[in-house]
């Protein structure tokens, strides 16, 4: 076992932003390597947003990105329970890094709960033709289908992508390592996306959660 000296820990808290004892409590748990326990950290952060999912968010703020010369603009909406934590350092970079993220990246809707029976199925026809083609028995077929639409929703669903600033860490874990910090449940509310000499704008926002869960559940 490692031993879990005062500068690593110190080192896990500039990296993570969570509190002494839960870096140290992370550490142990990796025997020392930073890496390991970031992800620690992030399981925990993850398991945190669970708990908090279903806590109104009534507070947060709408902000506004402006990227490429003035070429692209975002205008987003982020939710949390309280005005106290809104104005917190940490919320504030959060939402600035999500709208930078979608000014970059492009999603078009907010989760895959939210991605229309009409898109879905569109793309899953597209899919089975494609394996359809290679000859492959239907089983096949299907668990094809079912691969590539995971990698659609990465594709097109903001809480599905790499953070583009940490390709290793989604958009969703982004947000669970802030609530973990702030204690606080955090939601993407909605977006819109401009750029100049595009004919329509990208809009999306999320359903209620109660509306995704019965869809999910189909």
């Amino acid at each position: 076992m490692a031993e879990i000296n005062a500068a690593m820990v110190k080192e896990l808290r500039e990296k993570s932003g969570a509190p002494m004892g839960d870096c140290k409590k992370a550490l142990v748990e990796a025997n020392g390597d930073q890496e390991q326990a970031m992800i620690v950290l992030r399981k925990r952060g993850m398991a945190t947003a669970a708990k908090k999912a279903t806590r109104t968010t009534s507070e947060g703020v709408v902000t506004s990105y402006i990227h490429a010369g003035g070429k692209i603009g975002v205008l987003l909406e982020v939710n949390c329970e309280s005005d106290f934590v809104a104005r917190t350092t940490e919320f504030q970079g959060l939402v600035h890094d999500i709208a930078m993220h979608i000014a970059a990246v492009d999603p078009r809707y907010v989760r895959k709960e939210d991605v229309t029976a009409a898109d879905m199925e569109r793309e899953k026809d597209i899919y089975r033709a494609q394996a359809a083609a290679t000859g492959k028995p239907a089983p096949v077929i299907e668990k094809i289908v079912e691969g590539k639409m995971s990698k659609f929703y990465e594709e097109v669903c903001l809480l599905e992508q790499p953070f583009i600033k940490e390709q290793s860490v989604t958009i969703t874990q982004l947000i669970a390592t802030v609530i973990g910090k702030l204690g606080e449940n955090i939601s993407v509310r909605r977006f819109a996306r401009f750029k100049v000499g595009d004919p329509t704008e990208t809009v999306a926002v999320a359903k209620p959660l109660a509306v995704a869960e019965e869809k999910a559940a189909e």
